[in-house]
């Protein structure tokens, strides 16, 4: 599988790294891949069929994605 890099800023990074070493992950890499892919998955169970509106994104779909940011420390 090929991998790209993606920058954060380190005091995010270092607040995963907290996590992680207390949740059973790896690395702070394979806990933000599993954040990532579960964000993913639960929007891909809410997709909408209207061609016209995929490229938009509900208001719960904004709440939902921020919550999450907060939730892992990327917002305040």
């Amino acid at each position: 599988m090929e991998k790209v890099t993606i920058k954060i800023p380190k005091s995010l990074y270092e607040k995963l790294k907290l996590i992680t070493e207390d949740s059973g992950y790896s690395s702070v890499t394979e806990f933000v891949v599993h954040v990532l892919r579960d964000l993913v998955s639960a929007d891909t169970m809410t997709q909408r069929t209207d061609a016209d509106n995929v490229d938009q994104l509900t208001r719960e779909e904004v709440d939902a994605i921020r919550r999450r940011l907060k939730n892992i420390g990327y917002l305040d």
